[in-house]
């Protein structure tokens, strides 16, 4: 049995949705359980190797961690560098994750249990006040990509029961769980806690307050319940684009499918890279437009 500490979204990812899964998966008695999860880097990364640590031994777990700083996106050897079949959609931690999934499956496990829809369970309701962050703009959007934009609200299919953007998550993730013969579940998108904390009063979900509360009830310190510097994959995302990706953008402002098919303005694209060389960050839509270009060429 596999607890796997799954990374979703650009952000901080210990929000307490995993830490809740762990606490029920080893309250539930399943014999040996095994922890699986990156680790990031620096000052961010060593505070959440000592939460991890405490949690694993509040636990009595077994833990296997990978440091995500040594497969960042588009590094070598990984499934896009070698061009190997992928799904275009594929996260800019997709290098990472393969190499946990493969520790998940070196130690047998045939179930595992993800985080996978905690933070969207959580989320603001319409009834609150709470706005829609604005989106950032995309500046080498080509004309088709503008005009399938203005139709995106157009033939919708009626709304599920789970948060879409959890069903989109799991049509990018669970695919490459099966292939290794490891089935994923995530029990924070039951359909009945789905509507359970639809039903509940905001408070409760402000910042995730009932998942971080039921940490401190059993006994874990504040720094595991509600850590003031949570993890993000930002400095593993931005090491993959200085090293192997702006090469990438390079080739591809010589040769792409999206700027064929007419999605990328590649005027703007290369004013971007040019800009990208000398910003202190490397734009992270940039990241995105690359793992499209490259998982399409995967696919060709």
């Amino acid at each position: 049995m596999a607890f796997y500490g799954e990374l979703r979204g650009r952000g901080g990812v210990w929000r307490g949705r995993l830490g809740n899964v762990a606490l029920s998966t080893a309250a539930a008695g399943f014999g040996s359980v095994h922890t699986f999860g990156l680790l990031m880097g620096g000052r961010i990364g060593r505070l959440q190797q000592d939460r991890r640590r405490m949690l694993v031994d509040h636990l009595g777990l077994q833990d296997t961690a990978v440091p995500a700083m040594q497969h960042p996106p588009f590094v070598v050897g990984g499934v896009r560098e070698r061009g190997l079949p992928h799904d275009p959609a594929g996260a800019f931690y997709q290098e990472a994750f393969d190499v946990v999934r493969g520790h998940v499956a070196g130690h047998g496990c045939e179930v595992v249990f993800t985080g996978g829809g905690g933070d969207e369970v959580n989320a603001c309701h319409s009834r609150t006040n709470t706005e829609l962050p604005t989106a950032e703009p995309v500046p080498w959007l080509g004309d088709k990509v503008i005009e399938a934009l203005a139709q995106v609200d157009e033939n919708l299919a009626p709304i599920p029961v789970l948060p879409v953007p959890t069903l989109m998550a799991f049509g990018l993730h669970n695919p490459a769980y099966l292939r290794l013969g490891i089935w994923p579940v995530a029990p924070l998108v039951h359909p009945r806690i789905v509507r359970f904390m639809e039903q509940l009063p905001h408070e409760h979900k402000q910042g995730k307050a009932m998942f971080r509360d039921r940490l401190r009830r059993v006994g874990l310190p504040e720094s595991v319940a509600a850590p003031t510097e949570p993890e993000n994959f930002l400095a593993v995302m931005e090491s993959g684009l200085r090293s192997y990706g702006l090469p990438l953008l390079d080739d591809m402002l010589r040769e792409s499918l999206l700027v064929d098919l007419g999605y990328v303005d590649p005027v703007a694209l290369a004013r971007a890279r040019e800009h990208a060389e000398r910003a202190p960050a490397v734009p992270d839509l940039l990241c995105d437009t690359l793992a499209l270009e490259v998982g399409l060429r995967s696919l060709a």
